[in-house]
């Protein structure tokens, strides 16, 4: 595991937290480091939920499309990893600070529940970049928010704050501004005060089915991922975003 995730054993909980500050962007190898730690908090007993936490001033602002194009990851190998997030057995809280942004809101939705603060910001951004979404969003949204404000959020690629992820049941619980990780500790706190074989029976019953639908979402986001990636219109939503201006698409 690189210096990139750290776990730290706090009673009957692990804090599995990202070192990436400010903007803590991930890639296949943060994806990977994630996936086994939460594989070895799986064989951990005294293990009963986990806290996904980020270092800096934002959760995850997702993929850093800044970086040149032979630099950024390849999305296939990122979502190899990435189901084995949702394979996982244990109870997962994500502490939501500042933005889960594109990507970054999918690993947020990876997560079992997700603490925010007024603050925090949320975006299914890709269509705004002219892309298609991935890491399972269109799988994991329509589960937690329902399907017509997932396709809202993700046709608009808006960003919308915490009070309005907390109406539309994307944030289980807002916190105070500053205060985003002890929320989640605590509730993470609840989880792990119930029976920890029960803990894991129901959360595979709950969550039966939803890897291998994870699975085949993204085989259909990748294959549209790569057929937008060669577009004009990505590279203008890419250029508009850096430098922060309203992109002019034009269907090509």
């Amino acid at each position: 595991m690189s210096a990139a995730v750290t776990v730290e054993s706090v009673g009957n909980m692990a804090l599995v937290e990202i070192h990436r500050p400010p903007n803590n962007f991930f890639d296949t190898v943060l994806i990977k480091d994630l996936a086994d730690a939460y594989e070895r908090l799986d064989d951990h007993v005294e293990c009963r939920a986990i806290v996904l936490c980020a270092e800096g001033k934002h959760f995850c602002a997702g993929a850093d499309f800044s970086r040149p194009a032979e630099e950024r990851l390849s999305p296939g190998e990122l979502y190899v990893q990435a189901i084995r997030l949702f394979r996982s057995r244990k109870p997962v809280v994500a502490a939501v600070q500042g933005s889960a942004i594109g990507g970054g809101l999918g690993l947020a939705l990876s997560a079992d529940f997700r603490v925010a603060a007024p603050s925090s910001r949320f975006a299914a951004n890709f269509s705004r970049l002219g892309f298609h979404p991935g890491f399972g969003i269109t799988v994991t949204l329509p589960r937690v928010v329902g399907e017509q404000k997932a396709l809202e959020w993700v046709l608009t690629g808006e960003r919308f704050g915490g009070e309005a992820g907390h109406a539309a049941g994307l944030v289980d619980e807002l916190a105070a501004d500053g205060e985003v990780r002890a929320a989640a500790i605590r509730f993470a706190e609840r989880i792990a005060a119930s029976a920890p074989l029960a803990l894991t029976s129901i959360r595979a019953t709950m969550r039966a089915g939803l890897a291998e639908a994870v699975a085949a979402a993204t085989a259909r986001e990748l294959e549209e991922q790569t057929r937008l990636q060669a577009t004009a219109d990505f590279r203008e939503g890419v250029a508009a975003a850096a430098e922060r201006r309203t992109p002019l698409f034009e269907g090509r």
